[in-house]
């Protein structure tokens, strides 16, 4: 193993994603050389600081990877589908946190805290990271699995604005200010669309119904048979990660009047005889994640609560009433970091190690 320090490129450095990744990378353990910042052409020379430093962000081409030993993309599906076979041919592994990849069969789908050795099995020279909702829960999930064999999972998500990137968050806050002040707003079906309509327009919205004062059962894009992207991911990503084809999996997708931090009420089946206690103890020693549990002391998890933090935090853990060997179970989780940016930094890490 060599002792230089591998180049790493962030790629959509500017973005929400990026800009948090920046973040982590100044506070993780530093094993890296050189950090190259790359983006569109409209962003080139921009100067962002990463590890106390500032660094000129460079225009994506064949040329910017070249060097580089592992680049990290958050970019749309189009960009990275084109563009990461391309930093590969340069000699780059690339990890992607687009959906571009993640079914493909030769690439893995890793959580490092669950199938790390999955990371080493890259015949395209591309690892993905998951869909932020699944990454919300799998860490629990994947700890409970591997002592109690997870079957059947029903999950309901209540996903962050910025789970649709900037526009998600800036449309939230616009949402906001026109509610805000009039408490007349919530009581007759449509007055809240309305006045959003009056204030904002008729512009078109991240969203398919108003966010301010509402919840809104649909995220990502159709599918076919009423079923959404968001939810699909859900159902195929935690299969592929945990290794379970057959696994049952429904899941119904919500957006919420949260700017960051998305969660899910997870309904758990397990093949083997599983407690409360057994299950809360397996997560109270689990490395990345943090029970909070105490629903007498009104103690239990709120995006609100952990939005900034790297773990998954658990809560509101309970035997199913009518479900033998089932659980329910409260989680959340930082979409922007765990969700997408810590989950891709750490798999460069499991990377960088064996470089």
């Amino acid at each position: 193993m060599s002792t230089r320090k591998p180049t790493l490129a962030v790629v959509g450095a500017t973005g929400a994603v990026g800009t948090v990744m920046l973040g982590i990378l100044s506070q993780r353990e530093n094993v890296w050389g050189e950090i190259r910042l790359i983006a569109s052409a409209r962003s080139a020379g921009k100067l962002l600081t990463v590890r106390g430093e500032q660094v000129a962000v460079q225009a994506i081409s064949p040329e910017a990877f070249d060097g580089v030993d592992i680049a990290m993309f958050d970019v749309p599906d189009e960009i990275s589908a084109e563009w990461a076979p391309i930093a590969v041919e340069r000699g780059a592994i690339v990890v992607d946190n687009s959906g571009a990849f993640r079914m493909d069969p030769d690439v893995p789908l890793v959580v490092p805290e669950v199938n790390p050795d999955a990371a080493r099995n890259r015949p395209r020279g591309i690892i993905s990271n998951p869909n932020c909702t699944t990454l919300t829960m799998i860490v629990a999930l994947g700890e409970l699995h591997r002592k109690w064999r997870l079957t059947e999972l029903v999950v309901a998500s209540y996903q962050a604005a910025s789970g649709a990137g900037q526009p998600g968050i800036d449309r939230l806050h616009d949402e906001l200010e026109v509610v805000a002040n009039d408490r007349s707003l919530g009581n007759v079906a449509g007055d809240v669309r309305r006045a959003l309509a009056e204030k904002l327009g008729e512009g078109e919205s991240p969203f398919p119904a108003p966010l301010a004062l509402n919840v809104v059962p649909w995220a990502g894009s159709a599918k076919g048979e009423g079923w959404s992207s968001e939810e699909l991911k859900v159902r195929n990503e935690s299969r592929k990660i945990l290794g379970i084809a057959d696994l049952k999996v429904s899941a119904t997708c919500v957006r919420v009047p949260v700017v960051t931090t998305h969660s899910l009420a997870v309904h758990a089946t397990f093949a083997e005889e599983i407690t409360v206690a057994e299950a809360r103890q397996a997560l109270v020693e689990a490395p990345s994640v943090v029970v909070v549990d105490d629903p007498d002391g009104k103690e239990f998890p709120t995006p609100a609560d952990t939005v900034g933090a790297d773990p998954t935090f658990v809560g509101r853990l309970r035997q199913a009433l009518d479900f033998p060997n089932t659980l329910d179970l409260f989680v959340t989780g930082d979409n922007l970091r765990k969700g997408a940016a810590l989950n891709t930094a750490q798999i460069a890490e499991l990377i960088a190690r064996d470089l």
